[in-house]
Formats: structure tokens, C-alpha cells, sequence
């Protein structure tokens, strides 16, 4: 009898998870079978959703809170779903608001075999989470190296399976060079500038990089600034501009087919001598093109208050946690000033090759050169099946 799955994901970032998770299982356990909750990645390799994807993509209070009846609906619909076709295996990605309530309901009412794709990061803040997740999921797929142990110390089984970006396509000599001649870059060395891709990012963001640049632009006059925007904030990045250093070039995705917008970003990356970028997964897609680094961000004052007190890491770049070095320079809530910033830009412009042996580093343990992570997180479900 063919393994049977339920695999839901509620945003992107999990769609391409679980098309490369679903890839896997397909190789590996021919005519698998596939129900549940997915975007066009999931699409592709099967998966007809329940409903659209999009209609669990909310963040933030002021986003949930008008739709938080129908979430409630959605997720007693999904864990009803799940109950009634008994698949052999749950597989919740990411978005843990909606998943871990599905599984939660799922297991009080049923023994089915519960795997969660992306460990939540309770060595950073709120290591309880881990017993809470224990109550409800059997089998962790983390995506970091030094997270099994957390959570095989709460209770669930955990894999290492490899990091999403080592897989990821970069940049051909060929792209790199088409892009710096559509843009009119020449061989100019740039910045790239990453304000983030959320409105309120961008919002608090925007002006303190735009004035740290033109302090570092005025160091060095040759330089110029790229900013590839993110779609949905590419509008409100072009009014910032306004007080950024004239010349800067913006790259709008939304003005060409998906293809080429990513051919951009690859290029961009990749011919970046230097980066300012928001804390987040930014700074691997970076490591991965090898771009030298400055991680800036800004905090609500009571965010940044309850973080200082409730964080059990001294970085928030990743590319320092895998590597084990403190080699990217932040500037974090009161210290996200121009001054700072361009400060540590100075600083790594003028030593690159430290960062880029952290992400080498980096890369090499997050799977690179290694089976494709979505084949290995497949592989550790199958490898955890009772019975298999």
C-alpha cells in the first residue's frame, strides 16, 4: 500500500520546503500519495490544496486579528481533514500559530505520526516552547546543525537536514554581467541595500540606511548603491529614495517576469562588493553569493526591551551562529544609527576576506556540496516511520 501524507505549509517560504520535501518523497517512496495545504510549489509536485495558501499568510496582530474567526474554521477544518483520511504521516512546515494548533487537535483525537519541518529557534528566546511542541509533535526537521540537541532534549526526534539556500542557483558570469550593463554599473563597485521586505521594516529602516550610505558613499565616491526591492515593498522603498544618495539604483521585481527578477537578485548579490542588510535569512542568501556584510535593525521600543531580557544569544546573524564567529558586524535597536552603520561598513570594506571564510564555513555546514536538503528531510521522515 502506497505511503499516504498530509503536508500543509501557510507561506511561501514553506511551499518551497514542502515542494522540495514532497520532490523527496515522490523519489524515494514511489506513488505516495499527497492531501492537504500548499501554494504552486506544492502544486507542482501534486498536491491539490484544500483551500489557497494565501489565506493563511498573516502576520502581526493587527493582521490575524480580522480574520482570526476564520483561521479558527481553517484550522478545526484542516485537523478534521487530517482525522478522517488517517494518512501514515502529518507533516506541518513552518507557520507555527496554525500548524502546531492543527496537530494539537489532531493528536488529541488520534495517534497519527506528527513531523514538523523548521525547528522554532528556542535557543534564541523561549526554550519552554520546545516541551510545549513535545506535546504535540513526534519528529523535528530542523534546518540548523546545533538544533537537534534542543530538541531531543525535550522529547521529539530530530534530524539535521541541510539548509534550503545551499541549493539555491547562483549567479553565472553571464547574468552578472547583463545586469550590470541593463543598470548601467559598469564595473562600478556597489552596495547592495536590504531594508527588509515588510512595510514596517522598510518604514523604520529606510532612512537610517539611506543616511548611513551617503556617509560611506562621501568616503568613497566610486561606490554605488542597489537596492533589489522586495515586491511587495518595492513602492513605498521608491518614495524613501527620495533622501538617499542620488544615483541610487532601485531594482523594482514587479516590472519583469518572475524568472528574470530572480535572475536579478542572483546577479545582484553576486556582484555586490559590500551589503547592508535587515537581521534575518537575508544574511545566508548573502554567504551563500559570498558578499560581505552589515546587519542593521531597529526595534519598537517595547520589543527591544522585552528581546535585551529574554535573549539567550549575544548575535542574531546566523551566518555568525553556524560559523561560531562574531565576524558580521550588527547594529541593532539603539545602536541602528547612520553613524554606526557606516562605521561598520568602513570596517568591512576594508577586510572582507574574514566574513568570507565564515561563509564558507557556514555553507559547508548548513549541507552544501551534500544530497539536496529537500531528499535528506525525505529521507529522515521515511527513516522515522514505524513499520518502514
Amino acid at each position: 500500500m502506497s505511503l499516504r501524507v498530509f503536508i500543509l505549509a501557510g507561506e511561501p517560504s514553506g511551499d518551497r520546503l514542502g515542494g522540495a520535501l514532497m520532490a523527496g518523497l515522490k523519489q524515494l517512496s514511489p506513488g505516495v500519495q499527497f492531501d492537504g495545504i500548499g501554494g504552486t510549489l506544492m502544486a507542482e509536485q501534486g498536491l491539490v490544496s484544500r483551500f489557497p495558501m494565501d489565506e493563511l499568510s498573516v502576520m502581526g496582530l493587527a493582521e490575524v486579528l480580522p480574520k482570526y474567526r476564520h483561521l479558527k474554521r481553517r484550522i478545526r477544518e484542516t485537523a478534521e481533514a487530517v482525522i478522517e483520511t488517517k494518512p501514515d504521516v502529518l507533516i506541518t512546515i513552518d507557520s507555527p500559530d496554525f500548524s502546531l494548533r492543527v496537530a494539537r487537535l489532531v493528536k488529541d483525537r488520534s495517534k497519527i505520526r506528527t513531523v514538523h519541518y523548521v525547528a522554532p529557534s528556542v535557543w534564541a528566546w523561549r526554550p519552554k516552547r520546545a516541551g510545549k511542541m513535545a506535546e504535540v509533535i513526534d519528529h523535528v526537521l530542523a534546518l540548523l546543525p546545533f538544533e537537534p540537541p534542543y530538541m531531543e532534549a525535550a522529547g521529539m526526534d530530530c534530524d539535521f537536514v541541510g539548509h534550503p539556500v545551499v541549493s539555491e542557483p547562483q549567479a553565472t558570469d553571464a547574468e552578472i554581467q547583463a545586469f550590470r550593463s541593463e543598470f548601467g554599473l559598469g564595473d562600478a563597485p556597489f552596495v547592495l541595500a536590504l531594508p527588509g521586505s515588510r512595510r514596517s521594516e522598510v518604514s523604520r529602516l529606510a532612512p537610517d540606511f539611506g543616511g548611513a550610505l551617503e556617509q560611506f558613499c562621501a568616503k568613497h565616491p566610486d561606490y554605488r548603491i542597489v537596492i533589489p526591492a522586495a515586491a511587495p515593498v518595492a513602492g513605498l522603498v521608491q518614495d524613501a529614495l527620495k533622501d538617499w544618495p542620488a544615483g541610487t539604483v532601485m531594482v523594482d521585481p514587479n516590472r519583469y517576469t518572475p524568472d528574470r527578477a530572480k535572475a536579478h537578485k542572483r546577479a545582484a548579490f553576486a556582484s555586490a562588493s559590500l551589503a547592508l542588510a535587515a537581521s534575518g535569512t537575508v544574511s545566508l542568501e548573502l554567504a551563500a553569493a559570498r558578499t560581505p556584510m552589515v546587519i542593521a535593525y531597529k526595534f519598537q521600543w517595547l520589543t527591544w526591551q522585552i528581546m535585551k531580557r529574554m535573549a539567550l544569544i549575544d548575535t542574531v546573524t546566523l551566518v555568525n551562529l553556524v560559523s561560531d564567529t562574531r565576524v558580521v558586524p550588527e547594529c541593532l535597536g539603539p545602536d541602528c544609527t547612520p553613524e554606526n552603520i557606516s562605521a561598520r561598513l568602513e570596517e568591512s570594506a576594508g577586510n572582507p576576506s574574514a566574513q568570507r571564510e565564515a561563509m564558507e564555513l557556514t555553507m559547508q555546514r548548513l549541507g552544501q556540496g551534500g544530497e539536496e536538503p529537500g531528499l535528506r528531510a525525505a529521507r529522515a521522515v521515511l527513516d522515522r516511520l514505524p513499520g518502514r
